[in-house]
């Protein structure tokens, strides 16, 4: 009689041959992930409720503030002091949702905020309710924001980065283009009622807050570790201290692009400087400025995710590369428009170079910086990003502007775009000298 024996694997060649089984599986899913996750999805579709809900209101609220008795350099300092809260708490919520290995609770606080902000704006008879609200809603944006970022490239496979940031990207903007047509509209019907705008701008942040809460599910492991990290297994998600020490784990590639993006968006007027040069300079009447916002929006939602899908195929820095162009070739047409039509020209391709160098600084971020980083990497990309526009903004929009004109601060941007150009062509020789 035969007696057939059984071959006893050890401890560690029974986990070396689990690992190689889940590595196995885990490459087949990325390999046959056609589609994007559908978290993605919701998380995008609660962006274009919220700007739907942003920008119904923000071509209107310096408006609204000159109508309580605040003059320009008081809207000009609530503004930039809103926008600089904001960063800042984008940067300390991305930490601290590392810190505790937690994205949706923390971006549930920012929702929540926003929220309760558009009441508290519709109801402003004066200065202080108002600025309660708007201050509110930038704390909630800022919360949200990093966490939200995060959690995309948590739940999305490698092969698919650049894609799912385009896909979300597209549909704010989208949200936001439908925001400027919903202002417009809610304007005209209501007879000029800046109160009503504010009103009806409560019920798409309503619907997308319940819509996070209810679909939103974080994931236990992270789909994937940083693309440069030597892990082959998604990281399991374990909570540790927030530590300055930290940022010199982020990388050199990391810290590369942040200078890159810090030149970068010293060059980036924001759009209300636009909507200023329009009405001062080509008689723009101000009823029709959300048609700016909705020029603007649709160049940014026309390429943000085709680059997304082209970004996951090719070198994103070279992407990058193409964004910033795109940036120089607005600040041209803007600067030297002669007529309106002209104008809404450079207003477009302000919005084209919106959507690719947004998507591709997002998922340059997501590519290079290890999973339990991903929420610090993007808070220093916002707070970079909002020390380099409180910079700007004041003095290539505003001294530039009031001293040399419009046109002129359209050149300087233009100038400092092609800085940024050649500090990223530089970085792009150094890391292929580097591979070589």
């Amino acid at each position: 009689m035969a007696v057939s024996r059984t071959k006893t694997e050890s401890p560690d060649e029974i986990v070396r041959t689990k690992n190689n089984t889940n590595q196995e599986i885990s490459l087949d899913s990325s390999l046959n992930s056609d589609q994007i996750p559908k978290m993605v999805w919701v998380l995008g579709a609660s962006m274009f409720l919220f700007n739907l809900s942003m920008v119904m209101v923000l071509p209107f609220s310096g408006l609204y503030l000159q109508m309580l008795g605040v003059g320009l350099i008081g809207i000009g300092f609530l503004e930039g002091l809103s926008e600089a809260a904001s960063f800042l708490m984008k940067f300390a919520s991305g930490m601290i949702s590392d810190a505790l290995r937690r994205r949706k609770p923390i971006m549930l606080l920012g929702y929540f905020l926003i929220f309760i902000a558009r009441p508290l704006m519709a109801l402003a008879s004066g200065v202080n309710l108002f600025y309660s609200g708007k201050i509110m809603e930038r704390f909630g944006n800022g919360i949200y924001s990093a966490p939200r970022d995060a959690l995309v490239a948590d739940i999305t496979p490698a092969s698919r980065l650049g894609s799912a940031y385009g896909l979300k990207r597209s549909l704010a903007t989208a949200g936001s283009f439908m925001g400027a047509v919903c202002g417009f509209l809610v304007m005209w019907a209501f007879g000029d009622n800046i109160s009503a705008v504010f009103w009806l701008a409560c019920i798409p942040s309503s619907i997308a807050f319940i819509l996070v809460f209810i679909f939103i599910k974080e994931p236990k492991r992270y789909e994937h570790s940083a693309i440069s990290s030597e892990v082959p297994l998604p990281a399991e998600k374990r909570r540790h201290r927030v530590k300055w020490s930290n940022l010199r784990l982020l990388g050199s590639s990391f810290w590369l692009l942040m200078l890159i993006n810090g030149i970068f968006m010293l060059s980036r007027l924001n759009e209300q400087f636009i909507v200023l040069h329009a009405t001062t300079n080509y008689g723009l009447l101000m009823r029709y400025a959300p048609v700016i916002f909705m020029v603007f929006n649709i160049g940014w939602c026309a390429t943000s995710y085709p680059i997304g899908v082209i970004a996951d195929r090719m070198n994103r820095y070279w992407l990058l590369a193409i964004g910033i162009i795109l940036l120089v070739i607005a600040d041209i047409i803007l600067a030297t428009a002669g007529n309106l039509w002209i104008l809404y020209t450079g207003v477009l391709f302000w919005g084209f170079q919106y959507g690719v160098t947004m998507n591709i600084f997002s998922s340059l971020i997501a590519e290079i910086i290890p999973e339990n980083l991903r929420g610090t990497g993007f808070g220093i990309y916002y707070i970079i990003s909002a020390t380099a526009s409180m910079i700007t903004e004041p003095l290539v929009g505003g001294w530039v502007a009031k001293n040399f004109g419009f046109h002129n601060s359209f050149i300087v941007s233009a100038i400092i775009g092609l800085a940024a150009l050649i500090a990223l062509i530089i970085v792009m020789g150094t890391r292929s000298s580097q591979r070589r």
